[in-house]
C-alpha cells in the first residue's frame, strides 16, 4: 500500500480519543479555558452524565467573530505569547481541545468581548465548520457539546453509566475549584445543584468547602520551602485513611495532576503510620520554578516531570513527617463517632466485662521494660499511680479490659488503648532512635537458636545479615536450610526468636534490590518492634498502664502503630451520655 495523508476530519478524531476520553474530560479542558480566560464565575451544567449535554458558561474575557474560526484550528491558541514550551503559565497550550470535542460532537460557542457591542457564535458538527454569527449574551463565553461520541459511535461503548460519568465530572470541577479559590463554582446535573461554590479568601477556606468537615477536623496545615519550591495545604491525620487515592488532590503550581513521583512520595511521607491497603487523605498545592517543571508531558495534562524530582520528594516527605510528628497526640475524630456507631448497634447484646486489676505488678516490664533501658523508676511509678484525669491528655488508666485494653479517664471523657499496638509504636521509635544513635543493645542468647528456613529464606536472611546485625539481630549460617541466631535487640531478649527471623524472611521477600535501604530497614524495625512489644492478654497493673499512656504522650506517631492501626481512640463524656440517652 502507498502512503498517503490522512483526512483532517479523521486526524481530529483519531487526536481526539487522547484529549476527550469521558465527558469529565472535556468538561476539564472547557473549565481550563474559561480560568485562562481570568473567569470570576463558572456554571457547569450536564445531562445524562454528559452524553446529551455538556455546557460551561463563563465571564472571562471572551472571544471576537474572527477569534472563533481560529479557537477550533488544531493548535491554535492565546496562551504561548513568546512560543515558549518552557515557560507555561496557563493551564491549556496545546490548542486541541475545541477541535477535538468538535470532531466528535456537536459543538457551539457563543462568546463576546468585552467592548464589544455584539456576541457571535459558531457550530461545529462532526468536524464540519459552520459559518459565524451574531448572537446575544453578555460579555464572556458559553460553550455547548451536544451529543458527544454521536460521531465516533464505538465510543459510546466504553462510557459508564449516567451517575459514574457525572461523578468524574464533578471530581474534576472540584479539584479545579480547590486550585482557584477566587473563582465561583456551580455544577447542575440533570436539572439540579449538585455543587454549588461561592468564592473563597484562601486555599483551606475552599478544602473545607469540598471536601467537608470530617476531612477539617482531621486535618494538619502545612507551609514549608526549599531551594526556590514550595509546599503547601491539609492533609489527614494517619487514622483518618482512605479505601483508595481518590483523596489525595494534589497541585503543581495550580495545575491539578496524577504523578507517580508524587505519589509515591506521600505514600514514603506516610510509610508506617497507615495500613498497607489503605491511603491518606490530604489536598497539596506544590510550587517550584516554571523552568523547572515540564507540563508537556501528556494530552491529558496530568502529568508532569520535575528538572529536581530528589528535591520535589524531600521537600513532600519531610514536610508531611515533620507535621504528623508535632501533631503525634492526636487521632482522627472519626474513630470515636465509629465507636459510638458500633456501641449503638451492640446495645442489645450483653455487654463489656472489664477486669479490675489489682495492685500486683506484672513481672514483664521488669524483662521487657517499656523504655529500652531499666525499668520504671520508684519515683516513675510513683506520680503515675498518682495520675489524675486532668493532668494528662490521655487521662489517667482506670481499667483493662480482657487483658488487651487500657481504659484511661480524661477530664472529659474516656480513652481505649490498645495495649500492644501502643507499645509496638514505642518499641519502634525507641529502636529507630537507637540506630540512628548507632547504639541499638544486644542481648547474647544463653543457648543460641537454631531457625529452619527454605533456601530463598536463607538467602534472603543472610543476604541482609549485616544490616540485621546493626540492628541488634546477629544471625549466621547453619547447615543447609538453616540459620543460627546468636543475639538479639535487648527488647526481645525474652520473645520467639524463631518467629522473629520466619516473619523477617517473609518480610524480606517483599523488597526487591532496587527498594532503598531505608525501607528496608524500617520494614525490619518494625517486624522487631511488633516481636519485641507487650502482647494482648498480658495483665498490666494500674502504674504499668499509667507508664504506658505517659509514655505515648512523648511518642511522635503514637496515634497508631507501624502498621497503621489505631492505638487509641477516644470518647467525649458528652457522646457517652447521649448514648445513654441522657441529653
Amino acid at each position: 500500500m502507498t502512503i498517503r495523508r490522512l483526512p483532517e476530519n479523521l486526524v481530529n478524531r483519531i487526536a481526539a480519543g487522547e484529549v476527550v476520553e469521558r465527558p469529565a474530560a472535556a468538561v476539564k479542558e472547557l473549565v481550563e479555558n474559561a480560568l485562562d480566560a481570568g473567569a470570576t464565575r463558572i456554571a457547569v451544567r450536564l445531562r445524562d452524565g454528559g452524553r446529551t449535554l455538556i455546557q460551561v458558561d463563563d465571564d472571562g474575557s471572551g472571544m471576537g467573530p474572527d477569534e472563533l474560526l481560529l479557537a477550533v484550528e488544531r493548535h491554535a491558541t492565546s496562551k504561548l505569547p513568546e512560543d515558549r514550551l518552557d515557560a507555561i503559565r496557563t493551564l491549556g497550550f496545546r490548542g486541541e481541545a475545541l477541535p477535538s470535542i468538535g470532531a466528535v460532537a456537536r459543538l457551539t460557542l457563543t462568546s463576546r468581548r468585552r467592548g464589544d457591542d455584539n456576541a457571535a457564535t459558531l457550530t461545529v458538527e462532526g468536524g464540519a465548520l459552520g459559518a459565524v454569527a451574531p448572537a446575544a449574551r453578555a460579555p464572556g463565553t458559553t460553550v455547548t457539546v451536544r451529543d458527544l461520541f454521536y460521531a465516533t459511535p464505538a465510543r459510546l461503548k466504553f462510557l459508564k453509566i449516567a451517575r459514574t460519568e457525572a461523578s468524574h465530572a464533578q471530581d474534576v470541577l472540584e479539584r479545579l475549584a480547590m486550585a482557584h479559590p477566587q473563582v465561583a463554582f456551580e455544577l447542575t446535573l440533570d436539572e439540579r445543584v449538585a455543587l454549588r461554590l461561592e468564592p473563597a479568601a484562601d486555599p483551606a477556606t475552599r478544602i473545607a468547602s469540598v471536601l467537608g468537615g470530617e476531612f477539617g477536623a482531621a486535618a494538619i496545615d502545612i507551609a514549608e520551602s526549599r531551594d526556590g519550591s514550595a509546599i503547601a495545604g491539609s492533609i489527614a491525620l494517619p487514622t483518618f485513611n482512605k479505601a483508595t487515592a481518590a483523596s489525595q488532590y494534589l497541585f503543581v503550581n495550580g495545575r491539578p495532576v496524577r504523578d507517580r513521583l508524587l505519589l509515591g512520595a506521600i505514600r514514603g511521607a506516610y510509610g508506617d503510620t497507615i495500613p498497607r491497603d489503605r491511603h491518606a487523605a490530604l489536598a497539596l498545592f506544590l510550587t517550584v520554578p516554571t523552568p523547572a517543571l515540564d507540563v508537556n508531558v501528556h494530552p491529558a495534562k496530568t502529568e508532569v516531570r520535575f528538572a529536581d524530582p530528589s528535591l520535589v520528594r524531600a521537600l513532600i516527605v519531610g514536610s508531611i513527617r515533620r507535621a504528623l510528628t508535632q501533631h503525634a497526640g492526636r487521632t482522627a475524630p472519626t474513630l470515636g463517632t465509629d465507636a459510638l456507631s458500633s456501641l449503638r448497634a451492640y446495645s442489645g447484646s450483653s455487654g463489656f466485662a472489664p477486669r479490675f486489676v489489682a495492685e500486683t505488678p506484672s513481672p514483664y516490664f521488669e524483662q521487657a521494660p517499656l523504655a529500652l533501658g531499666a525499668a520504671p523508676s520508684a519515683r516513675a511509678e510513683a506520680v503515675a499511680t498518682q495520675a489524675t484525669p486532668a493532668s494528662f491528655p490521655l487521662g489517667a488508666a482506670r481499667a483493662q479490659l480482657h487483658g488487651t485494653y487500657v481504659v484511661a479517664q480524661t477530664q472529659d471523657g474516656i480513652v481505649l488503648v490498645d495495649q500492644h499496638a501502643a507499645h509496638e509504636r514505642l518499641v519502634y521509635e525507641r529502636m529507630k532512635s537507637a540506630l540512628e544513635a548507632g547504639a541499638v543493645p544486644r542481648q547474647a542468647l544463653l543457648m543460641p537458636v537454631v531457625v529452619e528456613l527454605d533456601s530463598g529464606g536463607v538467602d534472603r536472611v543472610l543476604s541482609r545479615a549485616d544490616d540485621l546485625a546493626s540492628l541488634g539481630l546477629v544471625i549466621e549460617p547453619f547447615g543447609h536450610g538453616a540459620v543460627l541466631v546468636r543475639e538479639v535487640p535487648a527488647p526481645l531478649a525474652q520473645g520467639d526468636a524463631t518467629a522473629l527471623v520466619r516473619d523477617l524472611a517473609d518480610e524480606l521477600a517483599e523488597f526487591d534490590d532496587a527498594a532503598p535501604l531505608r525501607s528496608r530497614i524500617d520494614a525490619v524495625l518494625s517486624r522487631l518492634a511488633c516481636h519485641g512489644s507487650v502482647r494482648a492478654g498480658r495483665s498490666l497493673s494500674v502504674d504499668e498502664m499509667n507508664a504506658l499512656l505517659r509514655q505515648m504522650e512523648h511518642t511522635p506517631l503514637a496515634g497508631q502503630c507501624n502498621h497503621g492501626r489505631p492505638t487509641w481512640i477516644e470518647l467525649k463524656l458528652a457522646d457517652i451520655e447521649r448514648l445513654f440517652e441522657r441529653r
